[in-house]
C-alpha cells in the first residue's frame, strides 16, 4: 500500500510531506517492490502513529471490570476504530474475586490467536488502579473495597494475569506501600496517585521505585507554594512520566499549559481515563459497581465527584491542540510516541519509520478529523 501526499509525523517529532510505503503489516523503505500497490491520496491530511492509550477503563457500554473477554474485545475494536492502535485498560478498586477475574479474562484474551485480526487495538497489559488508595482521595473508586497494600494480594493478581498488570496505581502513604514499590516495581510501573502524599514522601517513593503519576491534578493535593506534594516532587525528578486528562472537564486549560511548561512534552502522557460510556447517548452507567450520570461530557457520582471521561484519546489529543494551545507536534508526542515508550513497546510502534508497525491515522488538516485509520497495514472499518 502507498499513501500519498500526507504531511508525515517524523521521528524527529516534525511533519514532512512525504509519501508512506507499507508492506504487509510493516512500514517499507520505498515502493519498490511492493507486493501490496494500492493508493491513497492522503493530501489535505497530516499522518500519525496511531495512538496509545495506558488508562482508560471502558467504552462502548463494555468495561474491564466486566471480567470478560467479550468486554475486551469490543472496547479493542472501538478504540481501533477511533485511532488507537494499543491498550492497557485499567481496573477499579474491586473485591478481589471480581479482580481475579478480570485479570483472569485479561490472561485468556491476551493468549488467543489475534494475528489476523487488524481491526482491534492491541491488549499491551492491565493498569490496576486500585485497591491500594488512600480512602479520602479515592475520587470515583469504591470505598468499600480499598486495601492496605499487600504484596501477597498483588501476587496473586499479576499471577492470575499471567504478568499482564503493567501498571499499578499506589498511594505511598498507605502501610505497605513502600515495600511493594520497592519489592515490585521492576516490570512493573509503579504509579503514585489517589493519594495524600506530600512532597518528602513523594521523593522517597520515587528513590524506591516509583515513576509515573497517575491523572496529574486529580486526586491529589494541590501544588502550593510551601507544600509543592506530589506534583512539585514529579517535576524535579527528570524519569518521572506524568498521566493528564485533556477532556476539558478534568484539567483547566491553563492548568494542562502549565503542566507543559513544568514537564516539557518529553515526560507528559494524554490519556483518555474514559468510562463505559464513551462512545454512548448520555444516561446513567455503572463503574467500579457505582452509578454515573453521564451529560454531555460530564461524568458524576451522585455527590458530584468526577467519575472518569467519556471521550476517547484523539478526541482529548484534537482538544489539546484546538481548545488549549499546545502545539500539534506535541501532543502527537503525547499520545502516540511517549506511551508507547513507557510501555516498552516503541521498537515496535509509536512511529511511522521502516520495519516498525503500520499503524497509521490520518487527520484532516482542518479542524484534526479522523479521515482513516491504518493498523498492520489494513484500513479499519467504523
Amino acid at each position: 500500500m502507498i499513501i500519498r501526499n500526507a504531511s508525515v509525523y517524523t521521528q524527529e517529532g516534525a511533519f514532512v510531506h512525504r509519501d508512506i510505503y507499507i508492506e504487509g503489516d510493516r512500514f517499507a523503505q520505498s515502493g519498490e517492490d511492493l507486493s501490496d500497490r494500492r493508493e491513497l491520496d492522503a493530501s489535505g491530511c497530516y499522518a500519525i502513529p496511531a495512538l496509545t492509550d495506558m488508562h482508560f477503563h471502558g467504552c462502548m457500554g463494555f468495561d474491564l471490570s466486566d471480567g470478560t473477554t467479550a468486554a475486551i474485545d469490543a472496547m479493542a475494536a472501538y478504540q481501533a476504530s477511533v485511532g488507537v492502535a494499543n491498550i492497557v485498560p485499567a481496573t477499579m478498586t474491586l473485591p478481589e474475586n471480581v479482580l481475579l477475574k478480570v485479570c483472569e479474562a485479561a490472561r485468556t484474551y491476551a493468549g488467543e490467536d489475534r494475528e489476523n485480526r487488524k481491526d482491534r487495538a492491541r491488549l499491551r497489559g492491565i493498569h490496576m488502579e486500585g485497591p491500594f488508595v488512600a480512602p479520602d482521595k479515592k475520587g470515583a473508586q469504591s470505598g468499600a473495597y480499598i486495601r492496605k497494600p499487600d504484596i501477597a494480594l498483588f501476587d496473586r493478581l499479576n499471577g492470575a494475569s499471567g504478568g499482564l498488570i503493567k501498571i499499578l496505581t499506589i498511594a505511598p502513604e498507605q502501610e505497605g506501600a513502600m515495600e511493594l514499590i520497592e519489592r515490585r516495581h521492576s516490570g512493573v510501573i509503579m504509579s503514585l496517585g489517589h493519594t495524600n502524599a506530600d512532597y518528602d514522601l513523594s521523593i522517597q517513593a520515587f528513590e524506591r521505585g516509583a515513576s509515573h503519576v497517575t491523572h496529574l491534578y486529580n486526586a491529589m493535593n494541590p501544588l502550593l507554594h510551601r507544600a509543592p506534594g506530589l506534583i512539585g516532587a514529579a517535576a524535579d525528578r527528570g524519569d518521572v512520566s506524568v498521566e493528564i486528562i485533556c477532556d476539558g472537564i478534568h484539567v483547566h486549560p491553563a492548568a494542562v499549559r502549565t503542566a507543559f511548561k513544568i514537564f516539557g512534552d518529553e515526560r507528559i502522557i494524554f490519556v483518555s481515563d474514559s468510562m463505559r460510556a464513551t462512545g454512548l447517548e448520555d444516561g446513567e452507567y455503572l463503574l467500579g459497581g457505582q452509578m454515573v450520570k453521564v451529560t454531555g461530557n460530564h461524568a458524576l457520582l451522585p455527590d458530584r465527584t468526577l467519575a472518569g471521561s467519556v471521550t476517547s484519546l484523539l478526541n482529548c489529543m484534537r482538544r489539546a491542540v484546538l481548545e488549549m494551545g499546545i502545539p500539534l507536534e506535541s501532543a502527537v508526542r503525547c499520545a502516540a510516541v511517549n506511551p508507547a515508550r513507557r510501555m516498552g513497546i516503541y521498537t515496535e510502534c509509536g512511529n511511522i519509520s521502516p520495519g516498525k508497525k503500520a499503524d497509521v491515522v490520518l487527520l484532516k488538516k482542518e479542524g484534526l478529523e479522523l479521515r482513516q485509520v491504518i493498523l498492520s497495514g489494513e484500513p479499519v472499518q467504523g
